[in-house]
């Protein structure tokens, strides 16, 4: 079966490219927090310490089922593949149930304040539904098939 798309646009590329790096920024993040030294640990709080602790194991699948899945989602979407939304919607789901998880089942919001606690997971989240809207949109507009 033929496939015709439509020429994207230049800032759909540029976005694309930094939607890119926002995935490996994920990765990076991810793989520093399963690699995280005895030295590193020592640094960190004491409640910082026994957060981390406490975390089940699964949590680490569904962080790393997240920055993974948002990482190949930007990975198709400059391929124009149509995998990129279904990749971009299983990412946020995974962010939001961990984050979820985390949220519920911690006090961290209590110690460390709302904008501290959770200003970075809302910004994740806001850019998890972008990706979102923008695979769709390329969708919509035949730039991706």
């Amino acid at each position: 079966m033929a496939s015709f798309r439509n020429k994207a646009p230049g800032w759909f590329w540029i976005v694309a490219v930094l939607v890119l790096l926002w995935g490996m920024m994920g990765v990076a993040a991810f793989y520093m927090d399963v690699t995280t030294t005895p030295e590193r640990l020592a640094e960190m709080s004491e409640y910082d310490r026994e957060l981390l602790a406490s975390r089940p194991h699964w949590f680490l699948w569904l962080y790393g089922g997240g920055v993974w899945s948002g990482l190949f989602g930007a990975i198709a979407l400059l391929a124009r593949s149509r995998f990129a939304h279904p990749l971009f919607v299983l990412s946020l789901v995974l962010v939001v149930v961990m984050f979820g998880y985390f949220f519920g089942n911690s006090d961290i919001v209590a110690v460390k304040g709302f904008v501290a606690a959770a200003g970075f997971p809302i910004l994740i989240a806001a850019i998890g539904a972008f990706e979102i809207w923008l695979s769709n949109h390329a969708r919509r507009r035949g730039w991706v098939s």
